[in-house]
């Protein structure tokens, strides 16, 4: 067996399989890449394209319901002779995963053990792999806590997982991952559903850590405008084959595989407000045999009409400003108390909404973007008086909602609706599709009968292009955008007149978010919905909006038209936020044009 000599890693011919019952799925294909010395090689694709398999099956971490059935992994540090990972035993590779090779997974909560300290969890590896004493150990995880910047690295070593938020505990996995020094460290998804600032901290954290220990790195993602970031060279994989490799400069100046071309095409572009976003199908097909088959961009996609003027933009913001407004917000304040004396009165408060006002207009989209814990979930939650207010008003149709009895909000409830950010726990398992949607119809006395409401539900789907079969299928058996479409769908059965879209495409892969995105707009075009769309992603909100609020502590930092807020920031924080974008793609093509 020989390893080039720049390379850290080889992979040839893949192959990773799951059996069940009836079928057995090909997850890998018979893959090859490598892994040079000190590089990072990004493995970019939606899921279920094989980007996790592959790193669980580096890792040699594959569960029992897989196998991994053919190829060769071959690891060799420098001078040594290199070494078939898939020919060692458990116990032998147990050497090397943590020491040698170490993995921060996609979800943090899950990744941690829940029953024990940051910390211990922590000091374990350590006293695994480096035989370290218990306090020695300590020192070294206190070291690495404040090397990946937590705050409070003693509090963060006693707590427990749930008491940090999603940051804090993504740095808890980074420490554990980097507490051996490993050669390779592979991060799989590691900053999906994270704060765009919370994900540059990370992105550069993982650079720096990379050059300062000279280590090599796997960093997998949906999101090529992320890969550019970090990645020096790019694998895009697609149904568990891997499509093209090349430089990051070569995959964004000179993308071949129609794939890679959708890809890049679907995240929404910083420049210029488009009318719909490009999709995977756009660009290519695939026959009955698995074939692919490149498409000529659709004339829509190229051609000057899908870009909206900055003359469409003001004459559509006049036309909206002309009407009433359908809601009307005025100095709400939403408080959770903290601390209370032996008496019961409340001490101290989280000021989750503190003193906000804003108008949202007839089939108007309005923008809500902030970091987490900046009050945006409770507003929309407010609104809607899933919390109720501790002071304030919310004025929909002409009633204040807040002053509302519980008999009367649910019926005004019909025409307010909320779409959440989990589509999977927001549907009940053990519901079809179709009884899911039809319920709240039931519920409100909606048509004559139960034919009535399946043919409904039957247009729904169709209207969220979703297969009549979807009807009396369970959510298990869909993906997470196709979840997502259900869920708009059980919005749109009782025919509101105003939505509140709650991070509802931030943990989707692009190609799926902008499926969804486009859905949101043609239906807002064709229902007239107003929507307040809540997300962390201000390139998102920018390409959804028209005017955008950025909210910071529970207040108000700035507000106005979405592309006027995003070139021209009035404030600091929202400076910070626009900065925080991932635009490595952009830099990626113009050092490539620069040569």
């Amino acid at each position: 067996m020989l390893l080039s000599n720049k390379n850290i890693l080889e992979v040839a011919g893949l192959l990773t399989q799951f059996s069940s019952d009836t079928e057995v799925v090909t997850a890998v294909n018979g893959i090859s890449f490598h892994l040079e010395y000190g590089e990072t090689l990004g493995i970019v694709g939606e899921s279920g394209s094989g980007k996790s398999v592959t790193s669980l099956s580096i890792m040699r971490l594959i569960p029992p319901a897989g196998k991994i059935s053919g190829g060769k992994i071959l690891f060799a540090k420098s001078g040594q002779q290199p070494i078939d990972l898939l020919k060692l035993s458990e116990n032998q590779i147990r050497r090397y995963r943590g020491k040698e090779m170490a993995m921060i997974f996609q979800e943090p909560m899950t990744s941690l053990n829940p029953v024990f300290t940051c910390g211990d969890q922590v000091t374990e590896a350590i006293t695994l792999h480096l035989k370290n004493s218990k306090s020695e150990a300590r020192e070294k995880t206190l070291m690495l806590f404040e090397k990946v910047r937590l705050p409070d690295p003693k509090r963060i070593f006693k707590a427990y997982p749930h008491q940090l938020s999603g940051g804090q505990k993504q740095r808890v996995m980074i420490a554990m991952a980097m507490s051996c020094t490993p050669s390779i460290l592979i991060a799989d998804e590691p900053t999906t559903a994270l704060d765009v600032t919370v994900q540059a901290h990370i992105l550069e954290l993982m650079r720096q850590l990379r050059e300062e220990n000279n280590m090599s790195m796997i960093f997998i993602t949906h999101d090529l405008g992320v890969v550019a970031e970090v990645a020096d060279r790019v694998a895009v994989m697609y149904k568990g084959e891997i499509v093209e490799q090349a430089s990051v400069e070569e995959i964004f100046s000179n993308p071949r595989h129609p794939y890679t071309k959708g890809l890049l095409a679907c995240r929404p572009p910083l420049n210029k407000k488009l009318r719909r976003l490009s999709v995977i199908p756009d660009f290519m097909v695939e026959d009955k045999e698995g074939h692919v088959k490149e498409l000529e961009p659709k004339i829509h996609e190229v051609r000057d009409d899908n870009i909206i003027s900055a003359a469409d933009i003001e004459e559509r913001h006049h036309s909206l400003m002309q009407q009433e407004p359908i809601l009307t917000v005025r100095n709400l304040k939403t408080y959770f108390p903290l601390n209370k004396n032996i008496f019961g009165k409340s001490l101290s408060y989280v000021k989750a909404v503190d003193d906000v006002s804003f108008e949202v207009f007839p089939g108007e989209t309005l923008g809500l973007v902030g970091e987490s814990g900046c009050g945006k979930t409770t507003l929309g939650r407010s609104i809607l008086q899933l919390i109720r207010p501790t002071s304030g008003e919310v004025i929909f149709e002409g009633k204040n909602l807040v002053d509302l009895p519980d008999a009367q909000m649910r019926e005004v409830r019909r025409r307010l609706q909320i779409i959440f950010q989990d589509p999977y726990s927001s549907l009940n398992p053990r519901l079809t599709v179709g009884f899911a949607i039809m319920e709240p119809m039931k519920v409100h006395g909606m048509y004559e009968n139960d034919k009535m409401r399946r043919e409904r539900v039957l247009d729904l789907l169709d209207k969220v292009n979703m297969p009549p079969s979807s009807y009396n299928r369970f959510p298990h058996e869909f993906s997470g955008g196709q979840r997502q479409r259900i869920c708009i769908a059980r919005a749109l059965a009782l025919n509101p007149r105003f939505i509140v879209c709650d991070e509802s495409v931030s943990a989707l892969d692009v190609s799926v978010q902008a499926q969804v995105l486009n859905l949101l707009l043609q239906l807002r075009d064709q229902f007239q919905f107003s929507y307040i769309f809540i997300s962390h992603d201000l390139s998102v909100v920018k390409f959804m909006s028209d005017r955008m609020v950025v909210m910071n502590d529970g207040k108000i930092e700035e507000m106005g038209k979405a592309d006027e807020v995003y070139n021209n920031p009035s404030s600091d924080y929202t400076r910070k936020l626009i900065s925080a974008i991932p635009k490595g793609y952009v830099k990626a093509v113009g050092h490539t044009a620069k040569k």
